[in-house]
């Protein structure tokens, strides 16, 4: 694991050693209870404009920026 000049790990190796403890200590149960929690989270917090767009950039990605696929 690299060393930061005070022989410190860095932010990322500290997240991806908490993120690697988590995975081992918890099941899948777990991650889909947390992943609801904070859809839920989202959804309270944000409007449909707010979807619209993140769905306009998922779409983009996913069809590696080709617009619609409605042909």
């Amino acid at each position: 694991m690299a060393k930061n000049n005070n022989n410190k790990m860095s932010r990322s190796e500290a997240g991806q050693k908490g993120g690697n403890k988590t995975a081992r200590e918890h099941d899948q149960e777990f991650f889909e209870e947390i992943g609801q929690k904070g859809g839920k989270a989202t959804s309270r917090n944000h409007d449909k404009e707010f979807f619209e767009e993140i769905g306009r950039k998922g779409g983009k990605r996913s069809n590696g920026g080709q617009g619609s696929n409605n042909s």
